[in-house]
């Protein structure tokens, strides 16, 4: 196949990936890493070697945990019960097919509903229902330093 083909598509997806990294609804973190290797395998990975690519897989997987775990620190900081915490983790997953309104709701309407289930009050609930949001915000910054520290590390190494 023609390598200039390759470079645009190893590009396209790095580009879709950077963009769902900050809008859900695109692959995100997973689409930067596709473009990486594939543009590794340009040159037969002559450029890019193992440690490399072990290291922005690694770093791929700590940004796909970012989301999750902000969510749940962000909970617990605000003093969530064991309930809640259980109640954002699965309102993340819940609102994984939802885009970036699911995103963005899913773990706060599950820490509410889990710490309401705890404590049957609602402004605690809603407390801790924003604890989350912030958190999940936190992981999202996380996840988008750990993109751009991505695409450092492979500039990096195949320049050099």
């Amino acid at each position: 196949m023609d390598p200039a083909f390759l470079w645009i598509g190893a590009s396209m997806l790095v580009l879709i990936g950077v963009i769902g990294t900050i809008l859900p609804g695109l692959p995100g973190v997973i689409a930067v890493f596709g473009g990486m290797l594939l543009a590794a395998s340009i040159d037969d990975f002559s450029r890019i070697g193992t440690a490399t690519l072990v290291l922005l897989g690694v770093l791929t997987a700590l940004a796909f945990v970012a989301d999750i775990v902000g969510s749940l620190l962000g909970a617990r900081r605000v003093g969530a019960s064991r309930q809640a915490l259980v109640g954002a983790l699965i309102g993340a997953f819940a609102g994984l097919p939802f885009g970036l309104l699911g995103l963005i709701s899913g773990p706060f309407i599950g820490a509410v509903i889990g710490e309401f289930l705890y404590q049957q009050r609602l402004h605690v609930a809603a407390r801790v229902g924003f604890g989350t949001w912030v958190g999940l915000a936190v992981g999202t910054l996380a996840k988008i330093a750990l993109v751009f520290t991505m695409l450092g590390v492979f500039t990096v190494s195949y320049f050099t």
